[in-house]
């Protein structure tokens, strides 16, 4: 047995029990990480989730390369990350293992060769992971060590939140907390005045209506790109503002 189907087998040994289903293809792909040894500097990011701990992410969260990122398709997807001991048995904390949750983007830098810099350069698989995550599973020393990992299911505390910003006329709505396959394909919301209503993403997991709903409580339904929908009934009360944000009792 090769050393990778070794390495799998492993991994598939420690991991069966936090799947809960089919087994997803592992890959390769290396990780580095960023923000600080408290994470402070992960906080915000491409998917618009602000500050990490209230929205429900915590530090095991990543960057992800452009092969990845999806243009902000994949926030909110989650992954299981192994450290390739088989490759850098020095840097690896073996049999560790860690789920993150994709919540920022690692821009390419040109300037770089992908394999000395350049880190997410496409066509890579690159994980940009905060610093408390790294440190779960490499040794910090390492700086960027090889891993195996798979998509797999996200586990959430509470409900799907909602974070209404914008203005009249404009509501640009924060989607966060959402567990499941994580990643949301279509969403809709309505007034209590308003039949469902189509709404669009905007950027990472925000996502837009050009409607007057101020004064009228909101209903959300969200759908992920497995086909799943929960719809999450009078969340916003009718005097809620923007800048607000409601949590549901619905989860995948």
């Amino acid at each position: 047995m090769n050393t990778f189907a070794t390495a799998l087998t492993f991994l598939t040994v420690i991991m069966a029990s936090n799947i809960g289903g089919a087994l997803a293809i592992w890959k390769h792909a290396h990780v580095t990480f960023y923000g600080g040894s408290d994470a402070s500097g992960t906080m915000g990011g491409a998917c618009g989730y602000g500050n990490l701990y209230t929205d429900g992410y915590g530090t095991n969260t990543a960057a992800l390369s452009t092969a990845l990122f999806n243009t902000g398709k994949s926030c909110g997807a989650c992954y299981q990350i192994v450290c390739d001991s088989t490759k850098v048995p020095q840097w690896c904390l073996k049999g560790r293992y860690i789920t993150i949750t994709a919540t920022n983007f690692c821009p390419p830098n040109y300037n770089l060769p992908s394999d000395n810099g350049g880190w997410c350069n496409p066509p890579r698989e690159h994980f940009d992971m905060s610093q408390p995550a790294f440190q779960k599973i490499a040794i910090y020393r390492a700086g960027i060590v090889p891993v195996i990992y798979r998509r797999v299911g996200c586990r959430r505390t509470g409900g799907i939140r909602f974070t209404i910003n914008g203005r009249n006329y404009f509501e640009l709505v924060l989607i966060s907390n959402v567990g499941g396959i994580g990643e949301i394909s279509k969403a809709w919301v309505k007034g209590s005045k308003t039949n469902w209503l189509t709404m669009s993403r905007n950027w990472g997991s925000n996502w837009q209506t050009l409607s007057y709903l101020n004064g009228q409580s909101l209903s959300f339904k969200v759908q992920t790109i497995d086909g799943k929908t929960r719809t999450a009934y009078n969340v916003a009360p009718s005097n809620w503002g923007f800048g607000q944000s409601f949590s549901s009792n619905v989860q995948f």
